[in-house]
């Protein structure tokens, strides 16, 4: 019988960490330890596992009821220290050339800030409970999200909101590698807002993958269509 663990390291193995060569040389040159079946062993206790198990059911019991629920996956995503590897910005174009099929650099609006970043940035790479398929949760716009009250995304006393950054998405694209979340190559094309960062010049920040190129965009906090999605996370301690 495979455990939670078991098929989580599976996950990982097979993910753009490790698969892709422009992302797993990336990672090499951060001076991060690369992802393999040794390093997760050793660097993950049984509690953490235990604990990200019972993250992951806990957010698809939470927003069960949610539009496209039935499309979501959650499990580990893993985080790296942005002083090794900054995902909440953009990536050197030949780290692209396994996701976006050919080198292609990604989209970045110039009036982003640099963005929210995890509390345990000291550490090489943090574990966090959140969406790693193609799409996350539909909720509302940016405003709907942030204005609702705390009880409706708190999880073990963590507020699920806060980690819907682009740091934790930009993390979950390189993850994703070959096949990335809100591509227009996926059945259905969606972007992912980022409710845990603030509005920028009244803008709410958003991440997709659209005509080859990763791009990290500003856009109306008012806007809950249907492709809009977002990404509940936990942080599980290190």
């Amino acid at each position: 019988m495979t455990t939670f663990q078991d098929d989580q390291v599976r996950r990982l193995l097979a993910s753009g960490w490790s698969t892709c060569g422009g992302i797993a040389g990336h990672v090499r040159a951060g001076g991060l330890p690369s992802i393999t079946r040794e390093y997760l062993n050793d660097a993950v206790g049984s509690d953490q596992w235990q604990f990200a198990e019972e993250a992951v059911r806990a957010l698809t019991d939470r927003f069960s009821s949610a539009r496209f629920a039935d499309e979501v996956r959650y499990g580990v995503v893993l985080v790296p220290a942005a002083s090794a590897l900054d995902t909440r910005g953009a990536m050197p174009a030949a780290v692209r050339a396994d996701q976006a099929g050919a080198e292609s650099g990604d989209v970045y609006d110039e009036r982003l800030p640099a963005g929210t970043l995890l509390t345990t940035a000291e550490h090489d790479w943090t574990m966090v409970a959140g969406v790693v398929g193609n799409y996350g949760p539909a909720l509302g716009s940016y405003y709907q999200v942030t204005d609702a009250p705390a009880e409706d995304f708190t999880l073990f006393d963590q507020d699920t909101r806060r980690l819907m950054t682009r740091q934790v998405w930009g993390a979950r694209v390189l993850q994703c590698g070959r096949t990335p979340p809100d591509c227009e190559l996926n059945e259905r094309w969606t972007f992912t807002l980022f409710p845990g960062e603030p509005l920028v010049d009244g803008l709410a920040e958003s991440g997709t993958v659209l005509k080859g190129r990763v791009r990290f965009r500003l856009g109306k906090p008012d806007r809950g269509i249907g492709s809009a999605r977002v990404a509940p996370a936990i942080a599980i301690s290190p």
